[in-house]
């Protein structure tokens, strides 16, 4: 068993899956029988075996990629109100162990945003947003109502991997997904498409409109701390628009530990953006949740700073 600091433990990437949501994925994101599908869509006795069996005290509940950001304008606004509320449930019928990050339908910014604001007066910690939306990067000015209303409402969204677009698999990964399947996903293609989306956002302005507006990125950050000295200094170079991109990346972003449970990484994202912006996460059941605890057990860091990575950040910033 984990012998965690004297501390809650908060996981902050965990997700499950809607059934009526999940109807609607086709293709290689359709549901699969099989264990996993069994986690994904269990809100009970199973999840809570598994995160006692870790001594984890709350997950942040989320629904799986790609959520609600492939469905049309015509059906996104009351599908993603629906999946809310049942989520909404589950957390109201066990509040001490179970926490929610939104689905919203981007499909429909304006309305989008609305959500987020419904969902937060009922208790939900911010929002989770996966991926392309309907084929479109999440740093365009048309999602920026999105970030108004997370900046006013104080509360962040999680960006969280997807698919690549068809032509980047096709381009990048095609000659090699027959034999290593997860190389579009988890192992590269995620976080390609997501440490990009990070790089936009930071490019796109929309920190210069809404300066409090705080953006959570899993698995240590997709690679940006560990680059993020290499892009400030070359986006430096005369030619450039002024601007500071690890200022912002560093004051803005927060980073979860999902699926990446390696101190060398670790001890880069606490060196660069400071040990307050670092929070736990598993990333069940994609990843189990025994590694993810027993490493932090170890981790090259003082009681106090586990302490802030377990649950304490997640306090501070989901107001928990």
């Amino acid at each position: 068993m984990f012998k965690k600091p004297h501390c809650p433990v908060i996981a902050l990437e965990e997700h499950y899956w809607d059934e009526e949501l999940v109807k609607t994925y086709t293709g290689s994101e359709a549901a699969r029988p099989g264990l996993q599908m069994t986690q994904l869509q269990d809100l009970g006795a199973l999840r809570l075996k598994e995160m006692d069996e870790a001594a984890i005290d709350i997950q942040v509940l989320s629904h799986g990629a790609p959520s609600t950001q492939k469905l049309p304008a015509e059906t996104a606004v009351d599908l993603a109100r629906r999946v809310n509320d049942r989520l909404h449930r589950v957390v109201a019928a066990n509040p001490s162990r179970f926490a929610a990050f939104a689905a919203l339908p981007t499909a429909v910014p304006e309305a989008a945003a609305d959500e987020l604001e419904r969902t937060v007066k009922l208790g939900f910690k911010g929002a989770m947003l996966h991926g392309l939306a309907n084929g479109s990067f999440l740093d365009d000015k048309k999602f920026w109502p999105i970030y108004a209303r997370a900046e006013a409402l104080d509360v962040p969204v999680y960006m969280h991997p997807s698919l690549p677009h068809a032509e980047v698999i096709a381009a990048y990964y095609q000659d090699y997904v027959k034999d290593f399947p997860m190389l579009t996903r988890a192992a590269w293609g995620y976080t390609v498409e997501t440490a990009t989306l990070g790089i936009r956002l930071v490019l796109s302005g929309v920190f210069e409109k809404y300066p409090k507006l705080k953006i959570i990125l899993g698995h240590l950050g997709e690679t940006l701390p560990f680059l993020v000295w290499r892009v400030d200094y070359t986006l430096r170079r005369p030619g450039q628009k002024s601007m500071s991109f690890r200022d912002i990346f560093c004051n803005n972003f927060y980073v979860t530990t999902s699926g990446n449970f390696s101190n060398p990484a670790l001890l880069c994202c606490v060196m660069e953006m400071g040990i307050d912006h670092i929070l736990f996460a598993v990333d069940w059941p994609f990843v189990p949740n025994p590694p993810a605890t027993l490493w932090m057990e170890g981790v090259p860091l003082c009681d106090e700073d586990k302490a802030k990575i377990l649950s304490g950040n997640a306090k501070r910033l989901l107001r928990m």
